[in-house]
């Protein structure tokens, strides 16, 4: 029987508390909340369970540009573990089956990670600080190379440089078990402990066998160009995964879970790795049908017990046997606007923000069946971009900065068109699709800024990635925190702060102010509450006057778990539902 919905949030703590769990107990923890949701044990066990997402899968590489924006946090966690992994309040839990992490003593944050001794990839190849090496070089941004323009752009097309960017050097043997990592004078980075967390460590062996550079570590350490442009080229797109054409020897897992295929008509199918040196998956075989698989009909086929979706997102969903849950997710419904075209100037941003009817738009696609005790979910609009709603600065900066576009106003909207010396502009929003409910939203988002001259073309598409942005297809992408399509965001604000960083593979906007990444800056390495409050006050009024994103809702998630399922736990952030699918069990 599945669990009631307070019983899958978890224990009922404020949101965003970190959870201090090790591996080990996340497994235990869990195996005892199947215990307390599921009934009594009758029925026979279901050998395979199919979990369903609102976000393609393109890649293995959840840290690409490309990665982030897909499903693959989702697909990925129990395949790619890491020291870490981000838990159902949002925060980092410490994950022991992979190793430990802890802080040294000293003036500058130094870390000691141990990888378990016994921790080996399904290839037979142990796991080495060399994985952590290559996660930190293809992350921190400091090495770069010329484009086809001549300008200076990094190797790797990582999605975000925070935390790795503040470290100095890590200490690692080529092959050993251990590493130290040693960040910048004056760079504690309060987050560190979502650093190599979950699928955010590569297999570095895979790169080296198919680059030809046989030591990564090495390279990495003389700053060796040559050898790390082909690391480079291999962690952008080594990693592909095209439905049907995959080569395995390329996917090794260090997870309970491993790739057996990718296909359209069969889905994503994890099986249970032999080498896996922790507790056995409950269930041997997990299929993850992504957006594109057409939920609705694999649910009507009864191919999946477990969905995973935003709320309104997928058409004709019948959730009907199943035990259903809709909460206010750690991700902020958002537009993320250009800075070209009509865009280019700040007036023509404001223009759009001007004609939106947040406020509306809020209370009709933002309430949650479940509001969060903070506020989130409750149909207001979002009035902040840089703290969360449980943080202890959230209310104060949102009052500070005043409620900034939450209600169309035509007259302001035409004036500030009219100082991009336009008197009509087409806006064009995309978004992955299909999904009615952002479809909804840009009808109602067509309808108030039409008055105002500027009219709105809905541009989604299966095919929509929110690059379209950079490319000038799109002059708006309507989705999530950082512009994630589906799960995303976390208990801080990090990713999303980063996401409005110059140069910051996750700002898609190409948004740039040189004040706002000194404030990104501090804010990553100071948490006293003065200076959250000061800095983040600062950041949303520059922000609420350049509108490089126009934030709406925390957006619903709906989660479902087929009757019968157990230790199904509703995790609304960037893991999704999937963080502990090695322990779902299915008896019917």
């Amino acid at each position: 029987m599945p669990a009631s919905h307070s019983t899958r949030r978890g224990a009922p703590t404020r949101r965003g508390r970190t959870a201090a769990v090790s591996g080990a107990g996340l497994l235990t923890a869990v195996l005892l909340a199947g215990t307390l949701v599921g009934c009594a044990e009758e029925g026979e066990q279901i050998p395979s369970i199919g979990y369903a997402i609102d976000n393609t899968v393109t890649t293995y590489n959840a840290n690409s540009v490309a990665g982030a924006v897909s499903g693959a946090r989702q697909a990925f966690a129990r395949v790619l573990p890491g020291f870490n992994y981000t838990g159902p309040e949002g925060g980092p839990v410490a994950d022991t089956d992979i190793g430990t992490a802890n802080a040294m003593p000293g003036d500058a944050l130094t870390i000691q990670y141990k990888l378990n001794p016994n921790s080996v990839y399904s290839d037979g190849v142990p796991m080495s600080c060399d994985d952590l090496v290559l996660t930190w070089a293809a992350n921190s941004g400091r090495f770069t190379r010329r484009n086809d323009q001549g300008a200076t752009v990094p190797m790797f097309d990582a999605a975000s440089t925070a935390g790795y960017t503040d470290i100095d050097r890590i200490d690692c043997q080529t092959g050993a078990k251990d590493a130290v990592v040693t960040f910048k004078a004056g760079r504690n980075v309060t987050d560190w402990k979502s650093l190599f967390g979950a699928t955010s460590m590569m297999p570095a062996h895979v790169v080296a066998t198919a680059t030809g550079v046989p030591d990564i570590v090495s390279a990495v350490q003389n700053s060796d160009t040559a050898a790390l442009t082909r690391v480079a080229d291999f962690w952008n797109s080594g990693w592909t995964m095209t439905p049907g054409d995959l080569d395995l020897t390329l996917f090794p897992a260090s997870g309970p879970y491993k790739v057996e295929s990718f296909s359209a008509d069969e889905g994503l199918v994890l099986v249970a790795n032999d080498r896996w040196w922790g507790n056995r998956p409950a269930t041997s075989r997990i299929v993850v049908w992504p957006k594109s698989s057409d939920i609705s009909a694999r649910i009507g086929d009864g191919a999946v017990e477990v969905v995973d979706v935003a709320a309104g997102s997928t058409p004709d969903l019948d959730l009907g046997g199943f035990e259903v849950t809709e909460v206010a997710s750690r991700s902020v419904e958002q537009f993320v606007l250009s800075t070209s075209g009509l865009f280019e100037n700040a007036a023509g941003r404001r223009a759009f923000a001007a004609c939106l009817p947040r406020d509306e738009l809020a209370t009709k696609f933002g309430l949650a069946a479940e509001p969060d005790a903070d506020g989130a979910g409750s149909g207001g609009p979002v009035g902040t971009r840089v703290t969360a709603p449980d943080s202890l600065v959230h209310q104060s900066v949102a009052g500070a900065v005043g409620g900034r576009y939450e209600t169309a106003d035509t007259a302001a909207a035409t004036a500030a068109l009219a100082d991009t010396d336009n008197t009509s502009a087409t806006v064009r929003i995309g978004y992955l699709g299909p999904n009615p409910r952002r479809a909804d939203i840009v009808s109602a988002v067509a309808a108030a800024c039409a008055p105002a001259g500027i009219t709105v073309q809905d541009v989604a598409s299966p095919e929509f990635t929110p690059s379209m942005l950079r490319g000038g297809q799109v002059d708006v992408v309507l989705a999530g925190t950082a512009s994630a399509p589906g799960a995303a965001g976390t208990a801080a604000a990090t990713t999303a702060m980063y996401a409005l960083r110059s140069g910051n593979g996750s700002n898609f906007g190409d948004y740039s102010n040189s004040r706002v990444d000194r404030i990104v800056d501090q804010l990553a390495v100071d948490d006293s509450t003065a200076t959250q409050l000061s800095l983040s006050t600062e950041a949303e009024n520059i922000l609420w006057s350049d509108v490089p994103t126009v934030p709406l809702f925390d957006q619903p998630r709906t989660v479902a778990f087929a009757s019968g399922l157990q230790a199904g736990t509703v995790n609304p952030t960037v893991s999704g539902a999937g963080w502990n699918m090695d322990r779902w069990v299915l008896r019917r």
